[in-house]
């Protein structure tokens, strides 16, 4: 699969799973290595860097700013391999963020 393809219904995907939720394709010209997509939903992000395949090569950069962006909320490569395992890890941040942010934590 193209990974153009990929990230197309991959968008789809994610406004559908998450209503509301907006999708923005970030800039690497802006700041190399720095995922794909940024995923705003309700008071909380994700940050997804898609890739064709797993066996995909990782260009200069990516694995420090999906790793850094990790540590401040959610962030990982997605790749059709591993999309559902990726898309459920993504929902349980967010409900835990939801939680946390209920219960005054």
């Amino acid at each position: 699969m193209l990974e153009n393809k990929f990230k197309t219904g991959l968008v789809k995907e994610l406004k559908e799973r998450f209503p509301g939720c907006m999708v923005v394709h970030l800039d690497p010209n802006e700041i190399q290595g720095i995922p794909d997509l940024l995923i705003l939903h309700e008071d909380t992000w994700a940050a997804l860097e898609g890739k064709k395949s797993a066996k995909a090569s990782h260009r200069p950069n990516q694995d420090y700013y999906v790793q850094h962006m990790s540590e401040m909320s959610f962030a990982a490569f997605i790749y059709p391999e591993n999309k559902e395992e990726i898309l459920n890890a993504m929902e349980r941040s967010f409900e835990a963020h939801r939680a946390a942010r209920v219960s005054g934590s």
